[in-house]
């Protein structure tokens, strides 16, 4: 398992934009698959994006093809979750995964590192 950590998250009015990422302090996430969670109050934590190890496959949730783009640097060390045209229902807390293999996950139960989350607010 590896500690990470989101930052990014904030206050942002519906159509804006905004970027989250997430990195490993002391510990390189080049081998590890990253993937973006939401929770939102009251609802159950879905997946929204993911990326493999080298960042050549991603995969999205249905709900965010288009708006959002999830993206890594490995001289960074950082993972980064751009979302654009934010909606109301965008506002969450989002949780950066990871876990060392060279799939896409799309499953929480498949992750073994979390982070703490960050809350992102859309308003109207």
């Amino acid at each position: 398992q590896v500690h990470l950590v989101e930052s990014g998250g904030g206050l942002v009015q519906a159509g804006g934009s905004l970027s989250l990422s997430c990195t490993a302090p002391g510990r390189t996430l080049s081998t590890y698959s990253m993937g973006w969670f939401r929770q939102a109050p009251g609802k159950e934590q879905e997946f929204v994006a993911g990326i493999n190890w080298n960042g050549a496959i991603t995969n999205y949730a249905d709900f965010v093809k288009g708006r959002f783009t999830i993206s890594r640097d490995k001289i960074q060390n950082t993972v980064t979750l751009h979302m654009a045209s934010l909606t109301p229902e965008d506002t969450a807390v989002y949780y950066c995964a990871g876990r060392m293999t060279n799939l896409v996950l799309t499953r929480a139960a498949d992750y073994f590192s979390w982070g703490q989350g960050t809350q992102v607010t859309v308003s109207l």
